[in-house]
């Protein structure tokens, strides 16, 4: 569960309900994080209504800061809920690859070495 979730609004009521709606779907983000990178990650949340020509709108940001890059996305909907599902989405997609990016050293060392190990252990049976 991501700890630190700054969440504000501008031309809205926040109630409670979207309180905790924005602190379910965004706080269980922390399982697309790696491990070294969860204690360190706070994220802001701005919900805000928008009048437009064609309607009311709410849109939401969300900010995450992760060591060494900050992850954002913005969108807006007739919605409230729908636009945190929305940007929810689409924040889990990006951290799904910066996960990718930081563990893929990590992975290709290790198992490099542990394929070297098995293959050295097994040429030793044979001898």
């Amino acid at each position: 569960m991501i700890a630190h979730i700054a969440m504000s609004a501008s031309k809205l009521e926040f109630d409670d309900a979207l309180k905790n709606y924005i602190t379910k779907k965004i706080g269980r983000l922390d399982r697309f994080l790696p491990r070294h990178a969860r204690k360190s990650v706070h994220a802001e949340v701005l919900i805000a209504q928008v009048n437009r020509a064609h309607g009311n709108k709410y849109e939401c940001e969300v900010v995450i800061h992760v060591p060494d890059a900050t992850i954002t996305a913005k969108d807006s909907t007739l919605n409230s809920f729908a636009a945190v599902d929305i940007v929810e989405e689409k924040i889990k997609n990006q951290l799904k690859k910066y996960k990718d990016t930081r563990t893929m050293a990590s992975r290709g060392g290790r198992h490099g070495i542990l394929r070297r190990f098995k293959s050295r252990l097994a040429g030793s049976e044979v001898v």
